[in-house]
């Protein structure tokens, strides 16, 4: 029987993904909803093509297509899906997030402020409605394939009773390909472009997620979401830059073994594995790493004075959970302002810097502190 999928943030990256492992393997799976965030046309480009009826859109739109947080939830709860791929950038991915869960869902997560905001709440929700989360990032698949063995399951799949994979761990090492900056001389955030900070050299992603990749907030996030995920401590967590993205997480066992998971820099990989879990489906629509390319590795320690925005994610992470929603908040804020042309690239630790500062706070009053200090670094 095919596995039946909603897809939120089709026409994104991910969602392109997604839909080539889905081309790849016709007999495995099958599409009953579509979502994306206003390319309406994009949309049903691809409903057409995978024969889907069911489509929602963030924006309004005048194709008729339903729109707005409550179709986007309407759709990650159909009742005839199994398997809901959450790939909406930023906030607006946590409801409808929810909503599939609630429904008894299991979730392909790839929005990592879904977790970062509400990871508690979130992982709450799916032990009590018996789903999965499967990770789609590839460090967090990474670590997720590393950490399983016959007789442990990492938490975000754990049943209850089964024995607990995060007893075995001494410390969890996420990768980063240090972006655009790695080897820049000279970096100077107030100077840096929105082109330059959106050339990566390694990955072909979303605008947000390239900005964040460029910062290395991304991977300050993806460490808030591996502590859900995985139910590990803060000072479990490690990373490395490891330029050529071959290497994407390590995990280190309380015996001294340390296990990794090596493939090519292509989100088609990780993806097959999330649809497919927990078995392994034939050849994945990429090209298989060989040994050749494995010549030359790096691993360098990153230098925080150069990434500040990981620099403050380190520091938050010991003072409590309180300060993940105002990391991935004020980060979206300041990030969409860089991107408008509002603020210069070095105020985006700035606006996390003084939303930390100012303390915990709920959702609404983090957004708002975050839009008045940008206010105030976009004032001439």
């Amino acid at each position: 029987m095919r596995r039946r999928l909603v897809i939120l943030g089709a026409t994104g990256s991910i969602g392109a993904s997604t839909l080539r492992v889905v081309a790849a393997h016709p007999d495995r799976f099958e599409v009953v909803g579509l979502a994306a965030g206003r390319d309406a046309e994009g949309l049903r480009a691809l409903a057409d093509r995978f024969g889907v009826r069911r489509l929602a859109l963030a924006a309004p739109n005048g194709a008729g297509i339903p729109h707005g947080e409550r179709a986007l939830c309407d759709l990650a709860a159909l009742p005839e899906a199994d398997l809901v791929v959450m790939a909406i950038a930023g906030m607006a991915g946590y409801a409808p997030t929810l909503a599939a869960i609630d429904a008894g869902h299991d979730v392909a997560l790839a929005t990592k402020e879904v977790l970062v905001m509400a990871g508690e709440e979130v992982m709450r929700r799916r032990a009590d409605k018996g789903v999965r989360i499967l990770p789609l990032d590839s460090e967090h698949s990474a670590l997720f394939q590393a950490l399983q063995g016959e007789a442990y399951r990492p938490a975000c799949v754990r049943a209850p009773g089964e024995p607990a994979a995060e007893a075995r761990v001494a410390e969890a090492i996420l990768t980063a390909s240090g972006g655009p900056f790695l080897r820049r001389k000279d970096l100077d955030w107030r100077r840096v472009t929105v082109a330059e900070a959106l050339n990566h050299p390694r990955w072909r992603m979303g605008p947000k997620v390239t900005v964040d990749s460029a910062t290395m907030m991304n991977k300050g996030l993806e460490l808030i979401e591996a502590l859900h995920l995985f139910s590990l401590r803060p000072d479990q967590l490690r990373v490395w830059v490891h330029p050529q993205s071959i290497v994407h997480s390590l995990v280190r066992f309380r015996d001294g073994a340390l296990l990794a998971q090596l493939g090519v820099a292509d989100m088609a990989l990780p993806i097959q594995y999330a649809l497919t879990w927990p078995d392994r489906a034939g050849a994945a629509p990429v090209e298989p790493l060989s040994l050749a390319q494995m010549q030359g590795l790096e691993f360098l320690e990153p230098d925080l004075s150069r990434f500040p925005c990981l620099r403050l994610v380190f520091e938050a992470l010991p003072r409590g959970t309180w300060t993940h929603p105002i990391l991935t908040l004020a980060n979206e804020v300041a990030v969409r302002a860089f991107l408008a042309g509002r603020i210069t690239a070095d105020r985006i630790a700035a606006v996390i810097e003084e939303g930390l500062a100012a303390g915990p706070a709920p959702f609404d009053a983090i957004l708002r502190r975050a839009e008045e200090t940008v206010a105030r670094f976009a004032a001439p």
